[in-house]
């Protein structure tokens, strides 16, 4: 018999012959698969939502087989993203790349932790769509697809712009003719200042760009619609003057 009992992530759920849930969960040790049985019943299926954050205890009699989930709540993510349209997008589009983008058991202590911060803030007024970018930037780097914002710049020159092709932050002495070509760096993603919805805005065609190329692009795969559905809500929000 093997078996894990910890804080997890649910990231998928789908139905699963009558009454059961098939579920993902994110948890330190990695992305898992389960069958919560009687979860997709209505007195438990409230659970099972992407975004809420669990004690969940897996068990299978071999490694090889789905195992079995249950769980207890400890955060309801999903529900308190529910009342905020922002919110709710946030929080399906970071469940929908990590389900995507990471393989299955194995460790993912640093997403993990990124991901519970994201969630914990969800329904907290300016918080969940900066730190669901600095948490892509995160997922990114333990992919193997980092960005680097690692060049200095001194004097009065900065770092201000992001390399389409190498993913390497350039200052603004440097980005001479080229500036056309590369990506605006908001400042929040270097740990400087607030940021603007722009800023964010600014945030996802980076870590989106890089997504669509590099992670999902290899599998032949397109960026998750939860993931594109944010972009074009906070490109609508900015294009209405808000």
């Amino acid at each position: 018999m093997l078996e894990w009992q910890e804080p997890a992530i649910v990231l998928e759920t789908a139905a699963y012959g009558e009454g059961d849930a098939l579920v993902s969960v994110l948890t330190a040790q990695g992305l898992w698969r389960g069958l919560a049985k009687g979860g997709a019943a209505r007195s438990k299926a409230g659970m099972w939502q992407p975004g809420n954050m669990l004690s969940a205890r897996w068990v299978a009699r071999t490694a090889e087989q789905l195992g079995t989930l249950t769980g207890e709540m400890v955060h309801p993510a999903a529900a308190l993203a529910m009342g905020e349209r922002d919110s709710l997008a946030v929080l399906n589009a970071a469940c929908a790349l990590a389900a995507g983008a990471l393989a299955e058991r194995e460790a993912a202590a640093a997403v993990f932790a990124g991901l519970s911060r994201v969630l914990a803030g969800i329904d907290i007024a300016g918080v969940p769509l900066p730190e669901l970018v600095r948490w892509e930037v995160l997922l990114l780097r333990e992919l193997g697809f980092g960005l680097d914002f690692s060049t200095q710049a001194g004097g009065n020159d900065r770092l201000a712009y992001v390399s389409p092709r190498t993913g390497r932050a350039v200052s603004l002495s440097q980005a001479g003719e080229w500036v056309d070509r590369l990506f605006p760096l908001p400042e929040f993603m270097l740990g400087e200042g607030e940021a603007s919805l722009a800023d964010c805005l600014a945030g996802l065609r980076i870590t989106g760009h890089f997504f669509t190329r590099d992670v999902f692009g290899a599998r032949h795969r397109p960026l998750p619609t939860a993931r594109q559905r944010l972009y074009e809500l906070i490109a609508d929000r900015l294009a209405e003057g808000e």
